[in-house]
């Protein structure tokens, strides 16, 4: 998250607790004379709901108008995490060790900025990932943009692989069927 959306997320997070939800993280992209604010929110024990979102963009465009954080026009998105969730703070990647993640960095770890590796592990403000096999280590704020990749298959949105293996080959004991 950059400077400003930390700032934000700070200034917000009390209103959405007090709503029964958390405050994942926020995106804000200044656009010239207007900005964009997306915030993630999400419902322990449950989805979110499209009446958690309007509760939120209530709640906190009222604590907006009020502190005045941002200075020009923006648009407030009030969004659910959905299935490629943001990760925003070391707690959250802890909390999805063994997922696979995209990660974007604002400064390279071995020649790269962008890559996907599975969480291994999180060490203070440090992510380990294992990238092809060999252990990485990230510091969180060098991580400007991160999202879990789901896994479709164990969603349910997609079909088993078919097994490798020779194709039209028999195993040496079956007979043919055909005299």
């Amino acid at each position: 998250m950059t400077g400003k959306a930390t700032e934000i997320c700070e200034l917000l997070e009390p209103t959405v607790s007090a709503l029964g939800l958390e405050l994942l993280g926020a995106e804000f992209a200044p656009t010239g004379n207007s900005a964009m604010l997306r915030l993630y929110i999400d419902a322990p024990g449950r989805h979110v709901a499209i009446e958690d979102c309007e509760a939120v963009s209530r709640e906190v465009s009222a604590v907006l108008d009020v502190e005045d954080p941002i200075t020009s026009a923006y648009t407030l998105e009030v969004s659910s995490p959905g299935i490629d969730r943001p990760l925003f703070t070391p707690a959250q990647f802890a909390r999805f060790t063994g997922e696979q993640a995209k990660l974007a960095l604002r400064l390279p770890v071995d020649g790269r900025r962008r890559f996907q590796a599975r969480i291994v592990r999180v060490e203070g403000d440090k992510i380990v990932l294992d990238f092809d096999g060999r252990e990485m280590v990230v510091a969180h704020a060098n991580i400007e943009k991160a999202r879990l990749v789901p896994d479709l298959v164990a969603l349910g949105l997609a079909a088993q692989p078919k097994p490798t293996g020779p194709r039209g080959k028999r195993k040496a004991n079956e007979e043919s069927d055909n005299p």
